[in-house]
């Protein structure tokens, strides 16, 4: 009886390809451990990002392809998720209790960027990860009224402020700390301040990832984030309307100027469905998302539909992943969360932490 060899496996496996990173399971270093015990054989596999919902399918196909294998005995797969830290810019160290920082930026306001960011935080955690997410549009903070939330944090200490927590995920903004009714009229030093005290101050808790929803443009916010914060990556969300396309290139090309990494860009509002009817119409265009993408060689994340439902359960303060979490808008949102965070699991680690401090003393 020809026994079966790590070769054989490996060479299975390579024929899988995770649609998340786009290459095989072995090239994208997924495969944790392969066990050959005579005729059964175990497989344990590691993605670095969060796919509770892909887990099961994952398994299914690992397994079907084994069954292939000439006098394969009992399988045994195993599938789980382990998310690393990534790297910064170079002159700054990760925040301490946040393993990865992301962005969500556009050049220009009215596309929909808040309601994107505060659901593909949502995604993320329904995916399995750890997440919190940090409104840093101090003129104009949506964060509170789309998760529900009012009133102030609370703290121990009267210096640090606990997040508050809604659908499982931490949360801090300005709009917590003031009267809704209240114009911020600050400069921009003002401005840069509460941001950074709103980022350190806060008790964050251990998360895998925080979202940080930017105001549009590329002023005092957007440079303060990427020169004194340190930013993991950053998302570009854009309508396909081609005033909105030329605003996100603004902001892509200010990421790029700073050395923080574009994992993708998310096209908002891409086609209108009719809510009495199911006709199809690309109001703000077609196809302009994926030819900026195409252009600046970066992906495609996803396209959101312009569904009425989406803005009344932003408004009502229960986002679609959580009103609806088996519609296909949600569906859609996890589908760019997992990609988003596949794409960050192919960036650089970083080994900061791992390193002893070195400590000179005279004797």
């Amino acid at each position: 009886m020809t026994e079966i060899t790590k070769n054989d496996v490996e060479n299975l496996l390579k024929s899988i390809i995770d649609p998340h990173v786009e290459t095989d399971l072995v090239t994208a270093k997924s495969i944790r451990k392969i066990i050959i015990e005579g005729a059964e054989v175990k497989v344990n596999v590691e993605l670095g990002y969060p796919a509770k919902s892909y887990h099961t399918e994952l398994q299914g196909v690992i397994e079907d392809k084994l069954q292939t294998l000439a006098n394969v005995g009992k399988i045994m797969v195993e599938v789980k998720s382990n998310i690393a830290s990534h790297s910064v810019q170079q002159n700054l160290q990760p925040l301490p209790n946040v393993k990865n920082m992301i962005a969500i930026a556009s050049g220009k306001g009215g596309v929909g960027k808040s309601t994107t960011s505060v659901n593909i935080a949502l995604a993320l955690a329904a995916e399995g990860a750890k997440v919190g997410i940090l409104d840093a549009d101090i003129y104009g903070p949506s964060i509170p009224t789309m998760l529900g939330l009012s009133g102030p944090p609370s703290s121990e200490d009267g210096k640090r402020m606990n997040p508050k927590i809604a659908f499982g995920i931490q949360t801090i903004s300005i709009g917590y700390l003031i009267d809704p009714d209240q114009p911020m009229i600050w400069r921009g030093p003002m401005v840069t301040n509460a941001l950074q005290q709103l980022l350190k101050d806060t008790n964050w808790d251990d998360l895998d990832y925080l979202i940080v929803d930017l105001p549009p443009g590329t002023g005092d916010i957007q440079l303060t984030l990427a020169q004194q914060i340190p930013v993991t990556a950053a998302v570009i969300v854009t309508t396909p309307q081609d005033i909105a396309l030329i605003d996100a290139q603004r902001g892509l090309g200010m990421f790029d100027k700073v050395n923080v990494p574009v994992l993708g860009v998310i096209e908002n509002m891409s086609m209108h469905i009719c809510s009495q009817c199911g006709h199809e119409e690309a109001i703000f265009g077609q196809g302009g998302g994926k030819t900026m993408a195409v252009k600046n060689n970066i992906d495609l994340l996803g396209a959101l539909p312009l569904d009425i439902n989406i803005r009344k359960f932003s408004d009502s303060g229960t986002p679609t992943v959580v009103a609806e979490p088996d519609s296909r808008p949600t569906e859609i949102y996890k589908a760019i969360a997992r990609k988003m965070a596949a794409k960050l699991a192919l960036k650089t680690k970083d080994h900061s932490h791992k390193f002893p401090n070195i400590v000179i003393q005279n004797s």
